[in-house]
């Protein structure tokens, strides 16, 4: 499908070109889980992954970085001492970051954690209703890394968060919720397989990073990458046959979203 055709990619396309024709260097300190996905997703949309965590050198490379992103999937004792001076040096050197707090909720650790990286702004949050609900406190439904909480139902916790970043609010679900403090856009695009192939939450997360190094507009970056997301899932769903050769077709996918009807 054309831009022409397609409101949704014609929105985001210039944000698209802009990450293709810059090549961000994306660090990214993310689930072990997941980290495969995310570099070959960030390479397959013409973004540039790297990845380090402890806390001698995740704050030093994230110097040399276009953006960062902090995930909290399978937090470790490095990463938990690496992630807050890492976030110290990307305010310091005014890089975009995101904060994806996977997973929190109940878990003793990354919940507090997460709520204290709130304060210190990042440019964009993205994550699951129930991830976003728990950053302010409320109940959410989660269950480890899955949310049983549709996204609209973390819309007032979002524009509370919002509020307090400054920044936009990403809520994946069958319905995304993209918003900052005075917009918010809805889309209702995207494939059930997505939820069932592991990462792929992180991946959206580091494609949010890429586009808020590209992208000066917080709230346009995030409804980009979550919008290409989508599209990219949708095309990959049309050429699979289960969640595995998902996968594969997923990351042509984000190299053809733009390019290519």
């Amino acid at each position: 499908m054309s831009p022409a055709d397609d409101p949704d990619l014609a929105r985001a396309l210039p944000v698209l070109a802009a990450v293709r024709e810059a090549a961000p260097l994306v660090h990214c300190l993310t689930a072990t889980v997941s980290m495969q996905l995310v570099a070959d997703g960030l390479l397959a949309a013409g973004a540039r992954p790297m990845m380090t965590e402890t806390v001698v050198e995740a704050p030093v490379v994230t110097t040399v970085a276009d953006a960062l992103l902090i995930n909290l999937g399978t937090l470790s004792t490095d990463a938990m001492d690496g992630i807050p001076a890492t976030v110290a040096v990307a305010r310091e050197q005014q890089r975009p970051w995101v904060l994806d707090p996977t997973a929190i909720g109940i878990a003793p650790v990354r919940t507090p954690l997460a709520r204290r990286l709130i304060e210190q702004r990042p440019t964009a949050v993205r994550g699951n209703a129930s991830e976003v609900l728990a950053l302010v406190g409320e109940a959410g439904g989660g269950r480890g890394a899955d949310s049983t909480a549709a996204a609209e139902s973390a819309a007032g916790a979002a524009a509370e968060v919002a509020r307090l970043t400054g920044g936009a609010v990403a809520v994946s679900g069958a319905v995304d919720l993209v918003l900052d403090a005075s917009r918010e856009a809805r889309l209702a695009r995207g494939s059930a397989l997505l939820p069932r192939v592991t990462g792929t939450g992180c991946l959206l997360g580091a494609l949010t990073a890429a586009c808020t190094a590209v992208w000066e507009d917080p709230f346009e970056a995030a409804l980009a990458a979550t919008t290409w997301m989508a599209l990219a899932g949708e095309r990959a769903a049309s050429c699979a046959t289960g969640p595995g050769s998902f996968r594969m077709h997923l990351l042509d996918a984000l190299d053809e979203i733009g390019r290519r009807p």
